[in-house]
């Protein structure tokens, strides 16, 4: 698939995601046979979290991190600029405030929030060093950063089966629910993921210090986590 240019990018992945809002947990599920929600809950542990504490989730989507941050008895926040996507998140009742807005330029004061937490959203961004910078201005001294996202395994037998399976069954599994071009591009756009290098230092120039990386099953995804100096 060609994936759109950077001009375009924005709006492509917009309307992307307004047109799957209401299968993209069904989505989810099915594509990582229900991992998804493990992994969202090991990010979110990740935060070392205590209630009270004031949590963003970043392209918050249908509002999976924010529910696992306000289970944590904090005051969740989700921003994402997919109207849709909002949509099936308030429609949830999870104990949160919903945003809608561009990550690129966060609608909220210099160290508002105690923590951060984005899920599958980095490779989607248009300019993820940007993004970056806009969480190091929002989080105070201290606060912790995660971010969840795809990834490809290191061993030559794995990378080759998530390979066959992420770039050939995804899509089909797409076209059965009624969208084998955002499913398409789904696998296609881990071509926009920085490699571990790239982002580390794209960390550091947002203000944060202590990258770590997590790999989880089998490298197929991986948590990356920060701490904002």
């Amino acid at each position: 698939m060609t994936l759109p240019a950077p001009s375009e990018k924005a709006q492509a992945v917009r309307s992307m995601f307004d047109r799957i809002c209401r299968r993209y947990d069904l989505m989810n599920r099915l594509m990582t046979l229900g991992m998804d929600q493990f992994w969202r809950r090991r990010a979110v542990d990740r935060l070392r979290l205590r209630p009270g504490q004031l949590v963003l989730d970043l392209a918050c989507g249908t509002g999976d991190l924010a529910a696992q941050a306000a289970s944590r008895q904090t005051r969740a926040v989700g921003l994402d600029f997919s109207s849709g996507m909002l949509g099936v998140a308030r429609s949830r009742r999870i104990e949160s405030a919903w945003v809608c807005g561009d990550a690129q330029n966060l609608p909220f004061g210099d160290r508002t929030f105690d923590a951060a937490v984005s899920g599958f959203a980095l490779r989607n961004f248009a300019d993820a060093g940007a993004v970056l910078l806009e969480c190091g201005r929002v989080l105070r001294s201290g606060a912790r950063l995660a971010v969840l996202e795809v990834d490809e395994p290191r061993a030559a037998l794995l990378r080759l089966g998530h390979h066959v399976y992420f770039h050939r069954i995804v899509p089909v599994m797409g076209k059965l629910i009624g969208d084998h071009d955002a499913y398409s591009y789904l696998p296609s756009s881990v071509a926009y993921l920085p490699t571990e290098a790239t982002l580390f230092d794209m960390l550091a120039r947002a203000g944060f210090g202590q990258p770590a990386k997590e790999r989880l099953f089998g490298g197929a995804a991986q948590i990356v986590t920060a701490v904002r100096n």
